[in-house]
């Protein structure tokens, strides 16, 4: 798989920034395009071992919804008995975090043990936690207690010499997930899964244990990325994380992971992350192309990458 690609494009998109707007590489704008991808690019690096393994999974954005509405619902039920302080954020902390878990290890179980389309399994939950979203909201908002939300914000706004949060946060992320591919053996089970299941099954790799942890640790990650995503608006509706499952597969495959599975590398995918950010940004702060269609945009660069990929597998 070739490098330079994703690398060359992140360094004109840089260029073409920096000529159409004077502010593009000013650090506020760089500072707030990293924050803004931070939660796509923590989800990102999840997806990437589950798609490197073989899987998909379509359901991350409608499950960050539901973990978030879950979150504001546990701690503003709480707050009566516990009161304004880092107990009842610990609390919301843990929710998302055991929540994202059992939402990936219920997609990792119907799709390893029960055998079902990772498609079928994920598109269906989709549309479950979208739903459970709204009911929960009564087809409105749900909104964090407004005392609490200001106790909250800084878990997004401040941060370490000027860094926020959540950019440390995805930076402790893939450092942790590029040691893992690239250097366990769970990486390396990963790949070979991903790759022929029935070949990793008589090389002794557990397959259904290998994709089942993917989707547990792709659900742990949708819980992290949630936990930096509540105290920057501190609601939830059935809007919230609307086309993240697009975003990340985007980042994943722009990054230079197999579709298919079989290769993997989360630096690329932080890659891949960071030129869907910058061309949204760039659509922000120009008037050459409409915001409205990033969306399309975003689908344009996967079918491309898609188109890439084959065409390189096919000259090898």
């Amino acid at each position: 798989m070739s490098v330079l690609g994703p690398i060359v494009a992140l360094l004109v998109l840089l260029a073409i920034g920096a000529m159409m707007n004077a502010n593009f590489l000013s650090a506020a704008n760089i500072t707030n395009v990293l924050a803004r991808s931070a939660f796509i690019g923590i989800i990102a690096v999840g997806m990437t071992f589950v798609i490197t393994a073989g899987g998909l999974d379509l359901s991350v954005g409608s499950m960050a919804a539901f973990i978030a509405g879950l979150m504001i619902l546990v701690m503003n039920a709480a707050l009566p008995s516990m009161g304004i302080g880092i107990p009842i954020i610990l609390l919301g902390m843990v929710t998302a975090i055991v929540a994202g878990l059992l939402a990936g290890l219920l997609n990792g179980f119907l799709i390893t043990t029960l055998g079902i389309e990772a498609f079928i399994v994920t598109l269906g939950s989709m549309g479950i936690y979208r739903s459970l979203v709204t009911w929960l909201a009564d087809g409105g908002t749900l909104s964090l207690d407004f005392g609490l939300r200001s106790f909250y914000r800084p878990v997004y706004f401040d941060g370490i010499l000027g860094v926020s949060w959540p950019i440390i946060v995805f930076f402790l992320v893939v450092i942790i997930g590029e040691i893992i591919m690239s250097r366990s053996a769970y990486g390396r089970h990963c790949a070979a899964t991903g790759s022929n299941e029935h070949v990793a099954h008589y090389s002794n790799v557990n397959v259904k244990r290998t994709r089942l942890i993917s989707y547990a640790a792709l659900g742990i990650l949708v819980g992290v990325a949630t936990i930096m995503y509540v105290p920057r608006l501190g609601s939830a509706s059935a809007s919230t994380g609307v086309l993240w499952e697009l975003e990340a597969i985007a980042a994943v495959i722009i990054g230079g992971t197999v579709l298919k599975g079989g290769f993997g590398r989360v630096w690329g995918t932080v890659i891949g992350v960071l030129i869907l950010s910058l061309i949204g940004n760039i659509l922000n702060l120009t008037d050459f192309v409409s915001p409205y269609l990033n969306g399309a945009i975003q689908g344009v660069i996967i079918i491309l990458a898609v188109i890439l990929q084959r065409e390189r597998k096919a000259v090898s």
